[in-house]
């Protein structure tokens, strides 16, 4: 593991509250796909976001409930902050994914993160948040860093998302009832 990325500029520090370094999940340019590409919010997304705005770049119905959340956990220059889901296609954006802080260790000592993903109606069953979280995954994987989900029981898409990619042990629940399932660090 390194503290810095191949595609991440030197000299900017990482700050992690744990004890071994962990690289970051992706560089400022974004994480490509086949489809999409994820671009790390900045200052001018998230004031955008909570403004109400509507950028020309955004499907019509972005940002949605949860992104007005994702948005309010935005920190100026955290590599696993929220992230905007853009349709190389349409060259819209259609949802956003990323995690809800830095790495913590967790009860064993592991690092790990939690994830959040949503797409805009019109963007659903065609296998693009598995693919986005896919490539997130394999970011989280680089650094070290095992990831969890929480998700509602009656969510049966976002169920078979991370069924699909690797979220294999179910470790209870959350207050509000949502499964929390976590992916073996690999």
């Amino acid at each position: 593991m390194t503290d810095q990325p191949p595609d991440q500029p030197t000299g900017q520090p990482i700050s992690q509250p744990i004890s071994q370094p962990i690289s970051q999940p992706a560089g400022p340019a974004g994480v490509p796909t086949e489809r999409l590409v994820l671009v790390l919010w900045d200052a001018a997304t998230v004031a955008a976001i909570r403004s109400g705005e509507r950028r020309p770049d955004w499907h019509p119905d972005f940002p949605r409930e949860d992104d007005l959340g994702a948005a309010a956990l935005w920190h100026e220059g955290d590599p696993w902050g929220p992230r905007s889901i853009v349709s190389r296609k349409q060259q819209l954006v259609i949802g956003s994914i990323g995690f809800f802080g830095p790495p913590e260790p967790a009860a064993d000592g592991v690092a790990e993160a939690e994830v959040g993903y949503g797409l805009v109606a019109a963007a659903h069953g065609y296998g693009l948040a598995t693919e986005a979280l896919t490539a997130l995954l394999g970011r989280a994987d680089a650094a070290g860093v095992r990831v969890r989900a929480s998700i509602a029981p009656d969510n049966a898409a976002s169920l078979r998302v991370a069924a699909k990619t690797g979220f294999t042990v179910l470790r209870g629940t959350t207050e509000d009832g949502e499964l929390v399932l976590v992916r073996p660090l690999r």
